[in-house]
């Protein structure tokens, strides 16, 4: 299916900011001897790719509002959407020298996501969904795992770290959920978990702690691919509550069970 306005818009801004991250990636490893350089290396990667996503996406929508990781909201035009966007999603993949990182946006109107894309500057994949016309790896149609049993399934997940999430109650959805699955992986990148979702590479994913530029476009892009997403407690609130689960059609009700038998301990 051929790329509708917004979505080339998107892409477009993506691959604008795509060259400097790749550049700035190569240089990591030339910094890992300094425990402030390269921190403060990526955080100027970081703001480098939202400025020109930024500048890019406002030339081509004027009016329209912005929710970004650093910036936070800049609102729009009365009744105008919004880009929501995290410019570098995988910071500490890219600042260990990791080749996992991707841009993330989404638009949403209204409350609704009408489009997402996510981009992987390294592998030059572009995974984008609109409202309505489905998710797609190009100009591939995605659908999401046809495994029907946990058994077989490889779910992905997000690990709490120092000052950040539920250590408890990620150990005890953990508990249950790990020995029912064929394995659990943790890539450090929310935005790519979910498209993977998406593209039937992973079957399944949960995780909490999240902001809305790690799900927004994920979100869209795995129930345009067939997918089910819900919060922890099986409603519509992922982003508000900061929590996901997310799964082919065949396994995300068992694997949000164990989830919501976990935490209600």
């Amino acid at each position: 299916m051929a790329q509708s306005a917004i979505i080339t818009v998107m892409e477009r801004a993506c691959r604008k900011a795509a060259p400097r991250l790749r550049r700035d990636f190569g240089e990591v490893a030339q910094l890992q001897v300094s425990r402030k350089g390269p921190a403060d290396f990526v955080s100027n990667a970081d703001r480098a790719a939202e400025r020109t996503l930024r500048e890019e996406l406002a030339r081509a929508r004027p009016g329209w509002g912005f929710l970004f990781e650093e910036q936070g909201e800049i609102a729009g035009e009365p009744g105008a959407p919004r880009f929501i966007i995290d410019p570098l999603d995988g910071t500490s993949n890219f600042l260990h020298g990791i080749p996992h990182f991707a841009i993330s946006i989404a638009v949403e109107r209204a409350g609704v996501i009408e489009a997402g894309l996510v981009y992987q500057p390294l592998t030059d994949e572009t995974f984008w969904a609109e409202q309505g016309r489905g998710a797609w790896l190009h100009n591939a149609r995605l659908r999401v795992s046809g495994r029907r049993n946990l058994s077989d399934c490889l779910i992905a997940t997000g690990i709490p770290y120092r000052g950040h999430g539920n250590q408890v109650q990620f150990e005890a959805i953990l508990h249950l959920v790990a020995p029912e699955v064929a394995g659990i992986r943790r890539f450090g990148a929310a935005s790519l978990d979910l498209a993977w979702v998406a593209a039937g590479r992973f079957d399944g994913f949960w995780e909490q702690g999240l902001a809305p530029w790690d799900v927004a476009a994920g979100i869209l892009l795995v129930r345009e691919a067939g997918g089910f997403v819900t919060d922890f407690h099986g409603g519509d609130a992922m982003v508000a509550r900061g929590e996901i689960v997310a799964g082919a059609a065949g396994i995300h009700a068992r694997l949000h069970r164990l989830v919501a038998d976990a935490i209600r301990g």
